[in-house]
């Protein structure tokens, strides 16, 4: 009876616990690290905290957008340059993976990154 309770309980033991990591998601992305509305938020199983931000330039004006949300282990540590209608892009992700570990204000979801490059660049264009 013994050996059964001490199985059971081994067995209890290794099964995964079920909670989720939870990562930090802005709101909406922000010119501000410190603008984030953040909000705790249960990612899936293959995710991690993703942390990114995207910078445009245009002669001497710059834009930064930041954001925070889960994402995909393959998103950690991507970067990369683009050019589109004049305006030069630079975008880079870090990750890490602990509960809530994406506090920091440092940095929006490559995801997000991407989908503004348009808007970013209409209104650089539209500042010029």
């Amino acid at each position: 009876m013994k050996a059964v309770f001490l199985v059971s309980c081994a067995t209890l033991l290794l099964l995964p616990s079920g909670s989720a990591l939870r990562c930090y998601t802005c709101l909406f992305p922000t010119i501000s690290p410190l603008d984030c509305l953040k909000f705790p938020t249960p990612c899936g199983p293959s995710q991690r905290c993703l942390t990114s931000v995207i910078r445009g330039h245009r002669g001497a004006l710059e834009l930064v957008i930041y954001e925070k949300t889960c994402g995909d282990s393959s998103m950690c540590g991507a970067h990369g340059t683009r050019s589109m209608l004049g305006t030069n892009f630079t975008f880079y992700s870090s990750c890490c993976d602990t509960d809530l570990c994406n506090s920091a204000a440092r940095g929006p979801s490559l995801f997000w990154g991407q989908a503004a490059l348009i808007p970013l660049s209409v209104i650089l264009v539209n500042l010029q």
